[in-house]
């Protein structure tokens, strides 16, 4: 996590010790015993019995699944578990997007890593064990026959499905390039 994010938790941490009177850990734990294995029913009880605006009830049922403690190195490492072949894959998209500008943020989540600036430019997602899928934000461009236009609504406005290192050419640079500089 950047040092970006980590001050948004510890406000946001803050924050509800501040409104509800008990520490952050509190309420963590008290999710953890309610007996609530799903995150839909955690949120609810939070919210409707505690009062919690969404975002406060989202982090502290995160918190309570571990989530906020995963690592991102071992997250990343999850993702390419059993397909090794496609880290090399992963390796070159990230090393592209870093040459982008000191403003690139590599955020990895459990099945995916986003490529962000002031939002995100990119989503690399490997989808099966022989393929990663990219997700760019291109609103307004055309489809190819590479560019996969997505549904309306999807997080990323287009997809390229990449399977060898020798895919991360220069087109695929190009369209990176162009989602970067829009974000």
């Amino acid at each position: 996590m950047t040092d970006k994010q980590n001050a948004a938790l510890d406000t946001m941490k803050t924050t509800i010790a501040d409104k509800t009177g008990k520490p952050f850990d509190d309420w963590v734990k008290l999710v953890q015993s309610s007996g609530l294995e799903k995150h839909g029913e955690q949120m609810k009880m939070l919210k409707t019995e505690h009062g919690f605006g969404h975002g406060h009830a989202n982090l502290v049922c995160q918190a309570a699944k571990g989530r906020l403690d995963a690592d991102e190195g071992d997250m990343l490492a999850g993702q390419y578990e059993g397909k090794k072949n496609l880290k090399p894959v992963y390796d070159a998209l990230e090393a592209f997007a870093r040459s982008l500008g000191d403003d690139v943020e590599i955020s990895p989540k459990k099945t995916s890593v986003a490529f962000r600036r002031s939002k995100n430019f990119a989503v690399v997602t490997p989808a099966t064990k022989s393929r990663i899928d990219i997700g760019l934000n291109l609103k307004g461009e055309a489809g190819t026959l590479r560019l996969i236009e997505e549904k309306p609504g999807s997080m990323c406005t287009h997809k390229m499905k990449i399977q060898m290192v020798e895919e991360v050419d220069d087109e695929l640079k190009a369209r990176m390039k162009e989602a970067y500089e829009r974000a």
